[in-house]
């Protein structure tokens, strides 16, 4: 029988990753407003007319949202008004519900089922015991030292090749180190775009260290065949020949390459280590806090043979020797990495998420008058997953307060929904997903935390520039050894190593008993000590620096190696402090960045840790270079950081980035209390404030 009633549909709701269904429904010819539903049912739990008629009473469906006439359909209610419907007809009917839901994971629990988007070698599908877990995470560990070994035999002498070998002044080398080490960090984005969206961590991982390869290879040679000219210069006596454009840009095109393949697989390693643990079981869940303390370890293991074997080769004019070394490390690396593919758990990407960012904001600023019901009734989540193009989140993200135009992206209007061969299809473009508002709320809510750690990331790197610099100016011997200024960093990486297993067997189980919780401090918490201990670390460098030119040789004539009497050992405790500073700081920034990091973003997350530090980098030049112009006078005084450093007060600069450390910290503080944690399905609940 035809009716010739108005057109009518319903729009499609979420029901905890269920659906309440009709398998029909018969349109009133006499109102839009009635209609007739038959064989209802939810969870196989049969709903009376009254339940209802006190459901669609209570819901927030728009009732006329026009589509041509349809003889069956599906029914989605809202979640709310579905639930307290059902809990009313029966409480013991509900809790068989609970169970029901619960069932499904319990059986993939025993089974040995990780998460669905989970695939091992050759696209199986991932089972404990045979894939992940710590098998992999370790040879990931192994592979992450490895790395790191290579990348630090640049890096941690490259201020001295650029002077020693190249002929540039202090200045220009610290900036120019700056430069390239902020470099690496901003290809970590790249890296991270490309794995989040089309290629995945583990083919990321294998193609950028490919170029981090081959970038060490072209240093190698082009040092051995031109740089290092008389063979052994480069060392504290000999000087090396000038140079030509063409083997100079072929010097910057190798680290530059070097700094794009590290850049690109560093974020990777850690979100693909991460990946190796599933967070819905207890003891993975466990297992993964612990990968980053180990993965930061990993990493400063890796660069204690750099700071000391390495480092102390290229003191003494073996640069080419130094570069082979590290060439060697980094092949070795991508050989376990590559090795190690059948046991690895692999996450198919989440598509581009530029597109969805995009998206949020065009359906919010084209609804920017749409109403929204307190609490967020009225706005649209999809059940379960939807297609990668669509969503490209693996869980949904539950609903929060805060930045409420973008809610507007959510709400459900007349128009967001056509029909097209007995299907509707919604637009992407005009109405999204609750989850797909909330992952661009979770990066806002991520920026202010991030740019707090910048100011950090600028004492950090006066580790490999101006710490380098004031201990080539210190008295360095020791019995007839000469203690190459770069090797005193072995200092923060002893420092890192005792910190981590200090926090992690001491300082946490007591907090944890003070506190008479299950969990210690907080991400959040442990980054604000970070801050502290870097503003001390500055106090501390600035007084050395203090009594290091009270201690000089002499003034103006002397060259810097041999500037003071005062011993490079007094640098130790500034090295040790910026150590502890980075266990706080730089591993809680892995795990808070990786952790509050929506699924579909997980790279893009270690990603923010990285570019923290590369933008530290560059602000170290600005900051530089601004207090060179105001304290040398347009070149007619030297300044805070002159050529000689006896001619300077490099003291005054380190007290000047104390007190910037000061501010930022009251400034962190003020974030962090406002920062809202992610909510995801399945997780506990919101964590009020951000410490």
């Amino acid at each position: 029988m035809r009716h010739d009633a108005p057109e009518t549909f319903f729009s499609m709701y979420s029901v905890n990753s269920r659906t309440v269904q009709s398998t029909s429904f018969i349109p009133s010819p006499m109102s839009t407003q009635h209609i007739t539903l038959l064989n209802l049912s939810y969870h196989n739990h049969p709903l009376t007319s009254p339940d209802l008629y006190k459901c669609i009473s209570s819901s927030v469906l728009p009732l006329q949202v026009h589509l041509p006439l349809l003889r069956s359909c599906t029914l989605y209610i809202p979640r709310s008004a579905v639930l307290s419907m059902v809990h009313e007809q029966s409480n013991s009917k509900g809790s068989e519900m609970n169970k029901a839901e619960q069932l499904p994971r319990e059986l993939e629990m025993k089974l040995g089922v990780v998460a669905e988007d989970n695939i091992v070698f050759r696209e199986r599908p991932a089972a404990k015991g045979r894939s992940g877990g710590w098998v992999a995470g370790n040879l990931l560990l192994v592979n992450q030292g490895l790395a790191t070994l290579a990348f630090f035999g640049v890096n941690v002498n490259l201020v001295l090749f650029l002077t020693r070998v190249l002929q540039q002044n202090n200045a220009d080398a610290a900036n120019n180190v700056s430069k390239w080490t902020g470099a690496v960090y901003i290809f970590s984005l790249l890296g991270a775009f490309l794995s989040d969206s089309d290629w995945g961590r583990y083919k990321t991982c294998i193609i950028f260290q490919v170029v981090f390869v081959l970038g060490l290879m072209l240093l190698s040679l082009s040092s051995h065949l031109f740089l290092i000219k008389p063979s052994g210069c480069g060392d504290q006596q000999t000087p090396c020949g000038s140079h030509s454009n063409v083997e100079v840009r072929l010097f910057y095109l190798a680290i530059y390459m070097i700094a794009l393949g590290n850049g690109g697989y560093q974020p990777n390693i850690a979100s693909f280590g991460a990946d190796q643990f599933d967070e819905d079981d207890p003891d993975e869940a466990y297992s993964k806090v612990s990968f980053f303390s180990y993965f930061y370890l990993a990493l400063n293991v890796g660069s204690l043979f750099s700071n000391t074997c390495l480092s102390y080769m290229e003191d003494h004019g073996m640069w080419a020797l130094g570069f082979w070394a590290s060439t060697l490390s980094a092949f070795v690396a991508l050989a376990i990495f590559f090795g190690g593919a059948r046991w690895y758990r692999h996450c198919a990407p989440g598509g581009n998420p530029l597109s969805r960012f995009c998206r949020v904001v065009v359906a919010a600023s084209r609804k920017w008058r749409a109403e929204m019901l307190p609490g967020g009734g009225n706005l649209y989540e999809v059940d379960g997953k939807e297609p990668q193009d669509a969503n490209g989140i693996s869980r949904r993200i539950l609903h929060t307060e805060g930045f409420k135009f973008l809610d507007r992206a959510a709400v459900i209007d007349s128009d967001d929904f056509t029909l097209q061969d007995r299907s509707t299809l919604r637009d992407h473009w005009r109405l999204c997903t609750i989850t797909q508002v909330e992952e661009v709320k979770c990066v806002l809510r991520l920026l202010p935390i991030w740019l707090c750690t910048i100011l950090y990331s600028v004492v950090f790197t006066q580790m490999a520039s101006l710490f380098v610099v004031q201990g080539a100016a210190m008295q360095r011997n020791i019995h007839g050894f000469t203690v190459p200024p770069s090797s005193m960093s072995a200092f923060d990486i002893l420092s890192v190593v005792a910190f981590i297993f200090l926090c992690k067997r001491l300082l946490h189980p007591l907090v944890r008993r003070l506190k008479n919780t299950s969990t210690g401090l907080t991400e959040l918490q442990r980054m604000g000590v970070g801050l502290v201990i870097a503003a001390t670390a500055m106090v501390s460098a600035g007084v050395v620096e203090h009594f290091r030119l009270k201690h000089q040789y002499c003034k103006g004539s002397c060259t810097a190696a041999a500037g003071s009497s005062l011993h490079i050992m007094w640098q130790a405790p500034q090295y040790v402090l910026i150590g502890a500073s980075e266990v706080f700081m730089y591993v809680g920034q892995l795990e808070f960045f990786n952790g509050q990091a929506p699924d579909g973003l997980k790279s893009f997350g270690s990603a923010l840790c990285m570019t923290s530090i590369a933008f530290g980098n560059f602000f170290s030049d600005l900051i530089v270079t601004i207090v060179m112009g105001i304290t040398g006078g347009g070149g007619r005084r030297p300044g805070w950081i002159p050529a000689n450093l006896n001619d300077g007060h490099l003291d005054r600069f380190y007290f000047l980035l104390a007190v910037l450390c000061s501010v930022n910290l009251v400034v962190y503080m003020v974030c962090a209390k406002w920062y809202k944690r992610i909510k995801v399905e399945g997780k506990c609940g919101e964590v009020k404030g951000g410490f």
